[in-house]
């Protein structure tokens, strides 16, 4: 594969788990978990990205290069913006965004979101999606839902169950089987750092607003988003005490 970066933000506050990325799982912290999957997947650099120096020494001590980042981002995008101002990375370097609560993150999903923009020179960002079989899952506001073009180009993020199949729906809430494909997008992101540089001037749009979805922002302003399908979600990664309690269990079993 081509050369990308790998850029993992980690913040110390969090609502459910303050100081998340330093937990202890299976006696290393999630943040080192993270940051070593990073590195099996070839990229040519990994970065840490924190705005917090207890992070930034944990990581800085079992060898990661850190970027230290402003407070004040509203998002993870922006936090990677900074950090390829930093670093001076060039227009068509490709980033992948690697949130540091996935200490289970599947190698192959890593270079599946690299490859989305290195195989496709006018996507500025890449992303990863999975068919819904649900009725469920299809209504559910919390599933993000994506409609693909013939090339696997993003068309439009929602939170309603989109396409709409009218008589799907009209004869069944159980089971997604109609004649277009529903898919769930997981929020596994990868960007051109010309969108990355372009994004900070992008003011908030309405629709992004409207549906409190971030990358509506970039599809509003043009830019392309290439999707990758894979067959099922990975796990999620920890937000909650039972999440930590289920990752180190998988991890000193070794099923990972």
């Amino acid at each position: 594969m081509s050369d990308y970066k790998i850029v993992i933000p980690a913040r110390y506050a969090s609502s459910r788990l303050p100081g998340k990325p330093l937990i202890d799982l299976a006696g290393k912290p999630m943040i080192q978990h993270v940051y070593e999957r990073a590195l099996q997947a070839g990229a040519s650099e990994v970065v840490v990205a924190t705005d917090d120096q207890r992070i930034a020494e944990v990581a800085e001590r079992f060898g990661a290069d850190v970027v230290m980042t402003s407070p004040d981002h509203e998002n993870g995008t922006e936090r990677i913006a900074e950090v390829v101002r930093v670093q001076g990375w060039s227009e068509d370097t490709v980033v992948v965004n690697l949130q540091g609560d996935e200490p289970l993150i599947p190698r192959s999903l890593i270079e599946l979101t690299a490859a989305g923009l290195l195989e496709n020179p006018d996507a500025g960002m890449s992303s990863v999606c999975t068919p819904v079989t649900t009725a469920h899952d299809a209504f559910d506001p919390n599933v993000v839902k994506v409609v693909l073009n013939e090339r696997h180009f993003a068309m439009y993020f929602s939170r309603a169950p989109i396409p709409w199949d009218r008589d799907l729906y009209r004869e069944s809430r159980e089971e997604v089987t109609g004649r277009m494909p529903v898919y769930r997008h997981i929020g596994m992101y990868g960007y051109r750092v010309s969108f990355l540089n372009a994004y900070e001037k992008m003011a908030p749009c309405a629709i992004e607003l409207t549906e409190s979805l971030e990358q509506l922002r970039a599809l509003w302003y043009g830019v392309g988003i290439h999707m990758s399908v894979i067959d099922q979600a990975p796990g999620h990664g920890i937000d909650t005490p039972a999440d930590v309690e289920r990752v180190t269990a998988i991890l000193k079993a070794g099923h990972h």
